[in-house]
């Protein structure tokens, strides 16, 4: 089978290769998946880089989202079927023409979600929803986050929006702001204005922000700090940026804030199954009304990926890069 692999940490569209790979067997309580697409994400692509919270043995598998058929069952595995189509997104090595997963943590798909829908389901929009409960809002509530063009910060506002949670995205230059109001999502503010702060408070009314994202890191964490109410909530989520958050301790201080961390890899296991499977029955929701999309920005064959990263390291991209194998 064919494979993406990586021999040395790098520059993912230098480093990365096809390879010829054995197919793989499942175990007991695991499925062999045909995958059908996998994303991009930038995760993906730190971890080839070498830059990242997990750092594989070389030479490394790379990927770990994908949407798949079952194409073999392994022992004791009975409420899967082969043919059927499932989503993973925590199984590394994704970008493969087949991969083992354990049974209990896929996500069957229903009928009539594309497949360029099914192959994100998982890390981004799950991430998503489950930061949203992490920061412990309610209807009515205000929220800030950075990177409001990002993949999971676009989703964020959808998903605040369908739950009537009030999020405000900032922006680092103007252009994103119409972008984002030509998906459906307003109360975007770019920080390359003067007069930034003013205009966040101008489309709060003056209403406490309770919590605040921050996927950049740098001083963009120290700007969505300053916006937040005394007993505020900072999470910081990614480091686009810096891996450096740039925050005035005063505001820590006088503000009371909290600072803490969320970590798809280490939050999501720890949801109770009945948590877990709210989410994700919360999610096919918002996906069937509408309120949440998920565009892709292009599909390229695995063979291509050169193209593919340079296509997903594209500034003002809307929707995702999936790799066919």
């Amino acid at each position: 089978m064919r494979a993406l692999i990586h021999p040395t940490f790098g520059a993912p569209e230098e480093v990365l290769r096809i390879e010829d790979r054995p197919l793989p067997e499942p175990a007991a309580g695991q499925v062999r998946l045909r995958v059908v697409l996998s994303p991009i994400h930038n995760h993906d692509l730190w971890t080839v880089r070498g830059t990242y919270g997990f750092k594989p043995e070389l030479p490394a598998a790379s990927g770990t989202e994908a949407l798949g058929v079952v194409d073999a069952l392994g022992a004791g595995v009975e409420h899967l079927a082969i043919g059927q189509r499932v989503a993973t997104g925590g199984t590394f090595g994704a970008w493969a023409e087949y991969i083992v997963a354990n049974a209990a943590g896929l996500i069957p798909i229903p009928d009539g979600l594309p497949d360029e829908t099914a192959a994100q389901l998982v890390s981004m929009p799950f991430s998503a929803i489950t930061l949203l409960d992490f920061l412990a809002v309610k209807e009515g509530d205000w929220i800030v986050q950075n990177a409001a063009n990002g993949a999971v910060g676009r989703m964020l506002a959808q998903l605040g929006s369908a739950r009537g949670v009030n999020v405000v995205g900032l922006v680092r230059r103007r252009a994103g702001i119409e972008e984002l109001r030509e998906q459906g999502i307003d109360r975007i503010v770019s920080t390359d204005q003067a007069d930034w702060k003013e205009r966040v408070g101008a489309l709060t009314g003056g209403a406490p922000i309770a919590a605040g994202v921050d996927s950049v890191g740098g001083a963009s964490a120290g700007q969505v700090l300053s916006l937040l109410t005394e007993g505020g909530t900072l999470v910081a989520f990614g480091a686009m940026d810096s891996p450096t958050m740039e925050i005035a301790s005063s505001n820590v201080i006088f503000k009371q804030a909290t600072v803490k961390g969320f970590w798809g890899s280490k939050v999501i296991p720890g949801l109770d199954p009945t948590t877990r499977s709210a989410l994700f029955g919360e999610l096919f929701q918002r996906l069937s009304d509408g309120s949440l999309t998920l565009p892709v920005a292009g599909v390229f064959d695995a063979a291509d990926i050169g193209a593919a990263v340079q296509a997903s390291d594209t500034a003002g991209r809307v929707g995702k890069v999936l790799l066919r194998f």
